[in-house]
């Protein structure tokens, strides 16, 4: 059977999560419409009829400005090196820029198969695809180019087939009913910052993070967190007034969180000030963002 590692990288916001997401058929990594949602490395594994895929989605690669997107973009570049086959995604409806062309530099070093998932073609006309393609498979020369929709499904079977065509033989490395390598705890702290991506404006959603403080499992899950920022000014923000701000992120993240454990759940949250967190080492080794110190093969 085919067996082995697909790392999916990309720009920010070209669509890797929900494509993961759609690829393994559970939500594995939150969705926003900020740029840099994703942090961590995160695996989700499928079994086909024809074998078993490990995908890999990864941080945005983009220009670091803090620590924290250092090791966001390390890890990244070191999936290039981990994987038996990257698959690159591109926002079809995006004009090609500068980020597009780093970014096509570094999978031309790549020596496994290279894929190109040209994604969100549900916002393209589809007379528009065919000079896209052309030019990727003149300039980089990806072994298929697959033009996708991640968020209907257009598409993705043609891409799993793919996919799987260029995986090398061997056994399953996995457990037939394993589905991904990061703890419980890792996707608490993920569905509450969705919660605090989708309801914060501007500046707010890159200068928050999520730290779960306890995980109690009985009859009703209780979870404690709390919510990072980086200056006093932010923290009003974030509670809003009368708590309305925090009251609403916490319910709907309650709801998220009941979905995903299939358990009632108890959210507690908190805010608090931690000055440049992004630049600190130990909250970043607690938030558990790797960066290549911490690079492994999952």
């Amino acid at each position: 059977m085919k067996r082995g590692f697909v790392a999916l990288v990309g720009r920010p916001n070209a669509g890797k999560s929900t494509l993961l997401n759609r690829l393994v058929g559970e939500k594995l990594a939150i969705v926003s419409d900020k740029p840099q949602t994703t942090r961590n490395r995160i695996v989700g594994v499928r079994r086909f009829p024809e074998g078993e895929v490990v995908f890999i989605d990864t941080p945005g690669i983009h220009r670091p400005l803090y620590r924290l997107n250092v090791r966001m973009v390390d890890t990244a570049v070191d999936s290039l090196r981990d994987a038996d086959v990257v698959l690159a995604v591109v926002d079809a409806s995006e004009p090609s820029g500068a980020g597009d062309r780093f970014l096509m530099d570094l999978i031309r070093k790549v020596r496994v198969p290279r894929v190109l998932a040209l994604n969100k073609v549900d916002r393209v006309e589809k007379t528009a695809l065919l000079p896209r393609m052309a030019h990727y498979a003149d300039e980089v020369g990806f072994a298929d180019i697959v033009p996708v929709s991640a968020l209907t499904g257009d598409n993705i079977d043609r891409l799993e087939s793919v996919l799987l065509t260029h995986l090398p033989e061997g056994e399953p490395l996995y457990p037939e009913d394993y589905l991904t390598d990061q703890p419980e705890r890792f996707f608490v702290a993920e569905l509450v910052r969705e919660q605090v991506l989708r309801q914060t404006h501007d500046e707010l959603p890159f200068s928050t993070a999520v730290v779960v403080d306890k995980f109690e499992e009985g009859p009703i899950l209780r979870l404690y967190c709390t919510i990072l920022v980086e200056r006093d000014s932010q923290k009003p923000i974030l509670i809003g007034r009368g708590g309305a701000a925090i009251k609403a992120i916490g319910t709907a993240a309650r709801e998220e969180l009941e979905r995903f454990f299939q358990s009632k759940v108890y959210l507690d949250l908190h805010v608090k000030v931690r000055d440049s967190w992004r630049e600190d080492e130990r909250t970043l080794d607690e938030l558990g963002v790797e960066g290549r110190r911490k690079r492994r093969r999952p």
